[in-house]
């Protein structure tokens, strides 16, 4: 049984861009242990937890800032930057998308470990 639900799920044909809220946590939980923003290679699901710094949201456009860089998107598609080599990354953002059930378990199998 996962112990998330999506929020929001973009990918590309290397990665996973992907925010999570945790559901095995109490609901007074703190946010940052809540929400989680998650970056997962395609290849070997190696995982990479994005350290959140601010957001913004702007009509259409949402924009989330990492330590590790910024993503922007919308309801079709976004733009993962990576602060440190300045790679771009086009993602497309899949609305009310149906997680395989190999990745909703090395999600569960990564928030519990982690």
């Amino acid at each position: 049984m996962p112990v998330f639900e999506c929020l929001f799920f973009l990918e590309n044909t290397s990665m996973y861009i992907i925010e999570v809220k945790r559901t095995d946590l109490p609901a007074d939980a703190e946010p940052s242990h809540k929400f989680k923003w998650l970056r997962i290679a395609k290849t070997d699901l190696e995982t990479e937890t994005l350290i959140f710094q601010s957001m913004d949201s702007a009509g259409d456009l949402e924009e989330r800032f990492f330590e590790q860089g910024y993503l922007k998107f919308n309801e079709i598609e976004g733009t993962f930057i990576e602060k440190y080599n300045s790679g771009q990354h086009p993602l497309h953002h899949r609305k009310n998308w149906k997680i395989s059930t190999e990745l909703s378990n090395h999600i569960s199998d990564y928030l519990q470990r982690g």
